[in-house]
């Protein structure tokens, strides 16, 4: 007896990416945590298309902020609510840490080594959440894309928040793979249209 094997399952297949939204609070645009006004806006329009392709696709979505007895975020880092339309789904996970990787979470960290599927970062702030979470990942042994264009970083030093976000950019990349969210959800629809 012959059977026939859809050859396209085997090349579409894969893990599901698991979409990590970072500090996506109301403080991160305003207050003395707030961010460039025009870099935010743009990177938060990048995180809303991820965030609405990654919903369609019924890719797993967590969302994860400081804990307000954080004390490594000094002492503006009480909670603030989600910014709008930003607020998890009862099916969305929520995770909160008191260091600026998302893996200081214990949870976070065991949800993300029983996954099997590679992380996607955005949100906020790039260059202190985004770049330790995606160094940490890669110590773990974790593949991740960071999506740079959905992310906004502030201004170090006399160095400004854009000049800090593609430095920051260039370093992720030696971790792992960058790309903008255009590409992103291009890729990812490709695959699961493929099926």
């Amino acid at each position: 007896m012959s059977s026939v094997v859809d050859f396209r399952t085997y090349v579409a297949s894969g893990p599901v990416p698991t979409l990590v939204l970072l500090d996506l609070q109301q403080d991160s645009l305003l207050g003395a945590r707030r961010l460039d006004h025009d870099h935010s806006a743009r990177a938060l329009d990048n995180c809303r298309e991820a965030l609405v392709h990654a919903r369609q696709m019924g890719f797993p979505i967590a969302f994860v902020r400081r804990s307000k007895h954080a004390s490594a975020f000094g002492p503006a880092a009480a909670l603030t609510r989600w910014i709008d339309r930003f607020e998890p789904r009862g099916s969305e996970m929520v995770f909160e840490r008191d260091k600026p990787s998302c893996f200081a979470s214990p949870l976070f960290a065991d949800v993300m080594a029983t996954s099997g599927g590679p992380i996607v970062l955005a949100g906020f702030s790039g260059e202190s959440a985004c770049l330790s979470t995606a160094i940490d990942a890669f110590h773990r042994g974790h593949d991740f894309t960071f999506l740079t264009d959905a992310s906004a970083s502030r201004a170090v030093g006399g160095t400004d928040a854009t000049q800090v976000h593609a430095l920051l950019t260039q370093v992720i990349g030696l971790y792992g793979e960058v790309a903008d969210t255009g590409r992103w959800v291009r890729s990812t629809t490709a695959k699961r249209a493929f099926r």
